[in-house]
């Protein structure tokens, strides 16, 4: 009797846990390089290639900002300095500094609530007659994407790097493998990861934990 109760008791907490198992799988910074290859293609220009040392620099760029969105566009817009490329984004990915090539285009967003890819990349990222110009510029052989909140949550940001550098000999990885990064997603790694809100986060697990923790102590009558 006690041990159907305690199943009982635990089967929520346990489908939650392979719900958030499901939800993990999903990489925003992927699915946002296919949206944004989906949409140059519609517009005859070529794919580009998902450079996942590219998409490491961009989750490094997106750090630098320390979770201030307010440095993000507008009058107090500000953007990392050149020389951190080589100082500090390539080291922290494990990229040779003799591999960067030109940056050709950037586009970033942030604000304080998360969307998927392709609302992103159409509400926050698609701002103005510029940024088309970016996507369609043919100058750009490359793309890296990257998707992070601070800690885990907002603000959001959003960045997609583009380079004009030539395939396996840009954005080189020291020991050909990607040096994933945490916490944030960022494209061409093959690597899980969310960037969702809600059960997608492990640390939003610790209230169903603890529920069912005095659930349990009260069918034991501990």
């Amino acid at each position: 009797m006690a041990a159907t109760a305690l199943l009982f008791i635990l089967a929520p907490l346990l489908l939650v846990s392979a719900n958030t198992q499901i939800k993990v799988t999903n990489n925003p910074a992927d699915e946002l390089v296919a949206v944004l290859n989906s949409n140059r293609t519609a517009h005859k220009e070529s794919s580009l290639h998902d450079n996942p040392g590219l998409a490491c620099i961009a989750l490094q760029y997106i750090k630098a900002y320390e979770g201030h969105c307010d440095d993000v566009g507008g009058p107090k817009a500000k953007r990392p300095a050149a020389s951190e490329f080589a100082d500090t984004f390539a080291p922290n990915c494990g990229v040779l500094s003799s591999s960067l090539t030109q940056i050709t285009g950037r586009l970033l967003g942030c604000q304080s609530r998360y969307v998927h890819a392709s609302e992103a990349f159409s509400d926050i990222l698609m701002k103005n007659e510029k940024s088309l110009d970016i996507l369609y510029s043919k100058n750009h052989t490359e793309v890296g994407a990257a998707v992070s909140g601070t800690d885990g949550g907002a603000p959001y940001f959003w960045c997609v790097l583009f380079s004009n550098g030539k395939h396996n000999s840009s954005f080189v990885f020291e020991d050909g493998v990607a040096k994933i990064s945490k916490p944030g997603c960022f494209s061409g790694a093959n690597d899980e990861c969310s960037a969702a809100v809600g059960l997608s986060q492990p640390h939003s697990l610790w209230p169903y934990a603890i529920i069912s923790l005095i659930a349990v102590s009260y069918a034991f009558g501990l």
